[in-house]
């Protein structure tokens, strides 16, 4: 049944446009894996950077593979097939390199069933010679690999455009000189930005939560210093391959990259410094691609309202005829233009992310929203035409009180209050998820809320809007978000939690695989971390200290917090521009 398995592939591959297919040998051949859908993964722009990057090399060919849904996992099983690639149709285990897209924490599960759909050891320390090397870049990879890495050979600590050129060539050299692996992995690690798990010895307190000593073995450098590409204009940051199927049917097209803005709570916001801007011109040489495909332009950055020359852009873009999305903006950012450029588009629905609703706990997480921004973004939004607003709110903050929790409803009331004296009647959504403290923040050391704390305040926010009309409130688990609070803080022994959790049925498993091992999930989240430990993901380096986020959080838990203002230039407070 393999054949039917392939002409599935071959058949998604037709209704494709851009991929690359080269001949076997002469390249080395990578795999590209994302941990999702085909549907999801390929509206990930960060797939088709490292897709274009790869295969624009004369020495690599690379392919994509994605999870298959669930029927066509079910055939991979029944019939004793591998997981295959999208361009030929190969089994990922032929490759030379297995690579994945570390986005989301829930998505560590499908990596592993992925591995297992590919007939390739879970552990890196299983496999042989014979066995592809595996590797994992993105997100999660950078900012705290701990959890994932008795899976993966080496992760990728930064952008790929700045690491990715490197590896390639040691990878290639050691491979021709007959290296083993072990010794290509020793090779691997001295390369700046990347992480390899087995030139580290790591052990933990009596509680197997947090690394107590993090010990390089042999030349392994002590430290492993995020890499990060200044020059946007080097490298293109735009769609590669065109399918109709996908979440979103886009010329996708990065404009900036990194955030300056400070958010106590925001990992990509620390991680991603500093704020770099592509040119104009290079952004209108990416925009040649979507005229000739006829395709909507998806601009993405941290905060599209924040690119100097916003309005040009806009003016560019609607003047080729094109029409346009974003991925976010800013309230207090946002431009007349801007919005009149999204409704001229056809958007529905603006989206503000003030994320608290009171004055007091926007400046603990220092937001830098107020009230006045959201009514003058939505002012902008009714006179374009737009109707619905959605709000992206979080519940369980540090320092959150009940009257905070009052001033999520009381806000949502005085913004539809306007809505209505302006003549809107559209729907007014509340997106409300847990606050979950991540790796390289201010709040890394604070305690989740209690689940029963969150469970109550969601129950009392809907209660409380649930009579006013065209109001929506809509919520992520709490359950949910604890399982990846465990994942996001967690250390190399969560991975064997991970391990078990998968082998039990998956996320929903993880509380009770915690329990066989005499932890509690909700202890292991919902307590205070001592700012003394020594953390999973201390032999990081995002580029700026701990005491910079030790004077972060202490700021956060003054009375009434001092504003941090954005990144500036000359700005040397946080390290990273040395």
């Amino acid at each position: 049944m393999s054949w039917k398995l392939k002409e599935q592939l071959k058949n998604m591959l037709a209704e494709e446009s851009g991929y690359y297919i080269y001949h076997a040998g002469g390249r080395t051949r990578v795999a590209l894996l994302y941990p999702n859908s085909y549907f999801v993964g390929m509206s990930n722009l960060g797939l088709h950077i490292v897709y274009r990057l790869l295969n624009h090399r004369n020495d690599t060919a690379c392919e994509r593979c994605f999870l298959p849904e669930k029927r066509q996992q079910e055939e991979y099983v029944k019939h004793k097939v591998q997981l295959m690639t999208m361009e030929t149709q190969s089994a990922i285990s032929s490759f030379d390199i297995v690579a994945f897209i570390m986005s989301f924490e829930m998505d560590y599960f499908n990596i592993l069933r992925m591995l297992e759909l590919g007939k390739i050891k879970a552990f890196a320390a299983e496999r042989s010679e014979m066995d592809p090397l595996v590797i994992a870049g993105g997100p999660c990879a950078t900012f705290n690999p701990e959890p994932m890495s008795p899976f993966v050979d080496a992760f990728i600590i930064g952008e790929g455009e700045a690491i990715m050129p490197s590896f390639m060539e040691e990878y290639n050299r050691a491979r021709a000189e007959g290296k083993s692996r072990k010794e290509i992995l020793s090779i691997l690690a001295q390369i700046p930005g990347v992480y390899v798990p087995s030139c580290y010895d790591v052990s933990y307190d009596n509680e197997d939560i947090f690394s107590t000593h993090i010990k390089p073995l042999e030349r392994a450098p002590a430290r492993i210093c995020r890499q990060w590409q200044e020059n946007l204009d080097e490298y293109p940051g735009e769609t590669a391959i065109y399918t109709e199927n996908t979440e979103f049917n886009l010329h996708l097209v990065e404009i900036a990259r990194g955030c300056g803005r400070h958010c106590r709570f925001c990992m990509a916001g620390y991680c991603f410094r500093r704020p770099r801007n592509r040119s104009l011109e290079a952004i209108e040489k990416m925009l040649v691609a979507a005229k000739e495909k006829g395709r909507r332009v998806g601009l993405m950055g941290a905060a599209i309202s924040d690119y100097p020359e916003i309005d040009q852009l806009c003016r560019e873009i609607l003047g080729d005829g094109l029409s346009m999305s974003v991925a976010s903006f800013r309230a207090d950012s946002v431009t007349q233009e801007l919005v009149d450029s999204l409704a001229a588009s056809g958007l529905k629905t603006l989206t503000m992310a003030p994320e608290a609703g009171s004055t007091r706990m926007r400046a603990v997480i220092n937001k830098g929203i107020e009230e006045e921004h959201l009514l003058n973004a939505m002012e902008m939004g009714i006179k374009a035409g737009i109707r619905n607003f959605r709000l992206y709110i979080m519940i369980g903050l540090p320092g959150e009180e009940p009257s905070d929790i009052q001033g999520i409803i009381d806000m949502a009331l005085k913004l539809k209050d306007f809505m209505e004296e302006k003549g809107d009647t559209g729907r007014l959504t509340l997106s409300i998820n847990p606050f979950i403290p991540k790796p390289f923040t201010p709040f890394q050391w604070s305690p989740m809320a209690p689940i029963k704390y969150i469970q109550g305040a969601l129950k009392y926010i809907t209660n409380a809007l649930r009579k006013r009309h065209n109001i929506e409130v809509i919520a992520e688990s709490p359950r949910d978000a604890y399982v990846q609070a465990v994942l996001a803080r967690g250390s190399r022994k969560t991975g064997q939690y991970l391990l078990e959790a998968y082998e039990n049925g998956g996320s929903k498993a993880m509380k009770s695989v915690l329990k066989s091992h005499k932890l509690s999930m909700e202890d292991l989240v919902s307590r205070p971390v001592s700012l003394d430990n020594v953390l999973p993901w201390d032999m990081l380096d995002m580029g700026f200290t701990k005491d910079y986020l030790k004077k972060e959080l202490m700021e956060s838990q003054q009375e009434m917090p001092m504003h941090t203002i954005q990144c500036f230039d000359g700005c040397k407070r946080c390290g990273v521009c040395k």
